[in-house]
This record gives C-alpha cells, structure tokens and sequence, in this order.
C-alpha cells in the first residue's frame, strides 16, 4: 500500500526550488485506551464544560480562547485574532545552511519525515540527495507549519532525503543540572565491565528483536475478558534493590551471561575466560580475600546473585486464570 503524504512544501536554497511531498517516518501503535462506564447501566460517561465560576454548563459556541497575562485575568482572541498570531504557512523549507553530518547531537532531534519527489522535482531532489551524500553534510534550515517556525535537518536517506524535527537550543535542559559524584573507577573493575559489555555487544542494532511485551500482554487479557473470562494477575514479588559488592555483582552478571549465551568461537570464550580470571586476579587484597572467602562457601550460596536475578525475572511474569476455556492466543509478527 503506497504511503500517504501529509502535506506538500518546498525546498528552497540559493535560486534552487525543489517541490517535495512529507510523509510520515515512524507509525506510533494505538495506545490501549479504556472509556469511563457508569457501572449500573453499562453506558459510557461524558463530560461537560462546567464554568469555574456560576459552577453551570457553557454552551459551545459560548467558549472562547483566552490567554493568562496575570493571575486570573485573561486577554480573549476570536478564530480571526488567532489566525493572525500564527506564524504564515509558507511551506518553503528555507535553508540556511550546511554542516557536517554527525555534527548535530542527537538530543535535539524531535520527529522524522521522508521527503518525496512532487511533480517536476525528481531531478532537483535526486541531485540534493547525492550532493549531500558526496559532500557528507546535511542542510539545516527553517519550516512553519501549524502556527509555529520549526528548526529542521534535510539529510540524504538511500537515493531521498528525510527530514528531521529539531528541538530549539532553548528547549533542551543542561545536564549540569543533573547531580553526578565524581568517583574513582579500579582497573579491574573497568575490566570486568568491558567483559560484561563485550557478552551482550551486537554488530548492529536490529529492531525487528523488539516488541511492546506490556501492550501485548495487556491485549491478550483483554481478549480472555471479552471471551467470558475471568482474569486475575497473581502479585509478583518485588525485587529487592540491595547495594551490594560492585565486584561480585559484576563476576555473578557475567557468570550469568555465560550460562544462558553460548561462546562465539572457542579462541573467544577462552580469551573471555582468561580475560576474567586476570581481572580476577588483579583485583588486590580486598578482592582476593572475597575470592577466598567465596571459595570456602558452597557453589549454590556463590550463584544466589544470579539465582535472585533469575527468580526475579520469573516473578515478573504473570498467569491468567480462565474460569471456562483457554484465551486464544494472538502472534505478531516481529517488526
């Protein structure tokens, strides 16, 4: 099913016009939404525009927009006044300019669209997508749409372009505001990370693995409901969040890790193992004094950090309870 644009603009820099259709980038699954029921007669609640002051019903055509300049007091604009306080629709992307791509920190980006080719642009978009390809930059510029001016990035995608939504630099908040202590990281245990770190490494990322597991569990009840089944959620037991040994947890991750991913090769599992047992090793007089006190204890009592994190991980799986037959099932496909 060909896409549907959702608007049309064009794409302006220097004397150079390109006619360009927007698309949408991405499709957001619909939210599992419920409606407010009155219980006694199964029929769906509504609300009512209520005045904060008399307390009584407004009538539609009685509601104006209004803006707060002082506590209390509002300054009213009609559909006209409105209209003429947004910012024109010009539908020209304007460009200002051309930077290196991978210059823009991905904490500004906001939203994504494809751009295609309108009517009598193909050549004059094929020739921005393979200059910018060639030249490695991408175009940043200006497009006003639904009253406000948006800050955009015209980048090349295959043989199009795409266009990404920018945060201006004063709606992105400084992480100096964040609280950080500065701490002194051991060898060894900067070691042991890398090793845990290298397990769980993947040449690239591949989003057909992922799925929304909360929403198709809430679906699936959902369906057992709408069935004539009862479901009940049996309490999962919360794990307990202790502060523990950093070097323990970090051996009892990567002990569990070995247990559940086979090794790539054998030359990698015993680089990885010695690896290991030199961060091991290395670790001093506290850490060869928790391995020797490790080793007088039974496996068992030495593997409850990965057994806790493993019950953990089964607690969190819940069971539906039929009160007549099984729900049926529905797979998705991944990605």
């Amino acid at each position: 099913m060909a896409a549907r644009a959702l608007g049309s603009a064009t794409i302006a820099f220097g004397l150079v016009s390109i006619p360009v259709k927007l698309y949408s980038a991405a499709e957001s699954a619909a939210a599992v939404r419920f409606n407010q029921i009155d219980r006694r007669d199964g029929s769906r609640v509504k609300q009512q525009l209520i005045s904060s002051k008399s307390g009584e019903p407004v009538p539609r055509e009685e509601i104006v927009k209004g803006y707060e300049f002082a506590k209390g007091q509002y300054v009213l604009f009609t559909a006209d006044e409105l209209k003429a306080l947004e910012a024109a629709a010009t539908q020209t992307i304007d460009i200002d300019e051309f930077v290196p791509d991978g210059s823009v920190d991905r904490i500004f980006f906001d939203k994504a669209y494809y751009l295609g080719p309108d009517k009598g642009g193909a050549r004059a978009y094929g020739l921005l997508s393979k200059a910018l390809q060639v030249t490695k930059r991408v175009a940043i510029g200006r497009y006003a749409a639904r009253g406000r001016q948006h800050l955009v990035m015209v980048r090349p995608v295959g043989d199009g372009l795409m266009l990404e939504q920018l945060h201006y630099a004063d709606e992105i908040r400084s992480f100096d505001e964040i609280s950080v202590d500065g701490v002194d990281v051991k060898d060894t245990e900067l070691d042991l990370a890398k090793l845990l770190i290298e397990q769980g490494a993947s040449e690239s990322f591949d989003p057909s693995r992922y799925r929304d597991e909360v929403r198709d569990r809430m679906l699936e009840l959902i369906q057992a409901k709408v069935e004539g089944q009862d479901i009940a959620v049996e309490a999962s037991e919360q794990p307990e969040h202790k502060i523990i040994d950093l070097m323990e947890a970090l051996k009892a991750s990567l002990d569990a890790r070995e247990g559940r991913k086979p090794a790539r090769s054998a030359s990698g599992s015993g680089s990885a193992s010695s690896s290991s047992r030199s961060a091991s090793s290395s670790g001093g007089g506290s850490s060869s004094k928790a391995r020797n006190q490790s080793s007088a204890k039974p496996r068992n009592e030495r593997s409850a950090g990965s057994s806790s994190a493993s019950a953990a991980g089964k607690s969190r799986k819940t069971r539906t309870v039929a009160s007549s037959r099984p729900a049926k099932k529905k797979r998705a496909g991944a990605g």
